[in-house]
């Protein structure tokens, strides 16, 4: 990628953080996930250099690959819900 990020691949890159983080089967991995992910985009929502936004879409594309390991690793060795987990 040679140029900045566009808002569109932005936003596309931000749902599917999203979407994956979801699959985490352990109630805290995901909802750490899912804070982390809206917490950094908020606290990067204003930034206007085209270098640091490719650097953080850069960084959000490897977190990504790390999400979806984690999630097929969490999936080989799953648990018991947690009691929160079970009142749904």
């Amino acid at each position: 990628m040679a140029s900045s990020p566009t808002k569109m691949q932005i936003l596309t890159i931000y749902k599917t953080l999203l979407r994956e983080s979801q699959n985490f089967t352990n109630y805290n991995f995901r909802s750490y996930a899912l804070r982390r992910i809206r917490d950094a985009f908020k606290e990067n929502k204003t930034l206007s250099d085209p270098k640091q936004i490719k650097k953080e879409y850069l960084y959000a594309k490897e977190n990504l690959a790390i999400i979806r390991r984690q999630v097929a690793v969490g999936d080989m060795y799953q648990t018991e819900k947690l009691v929160i987990e079970n009142m749904r």
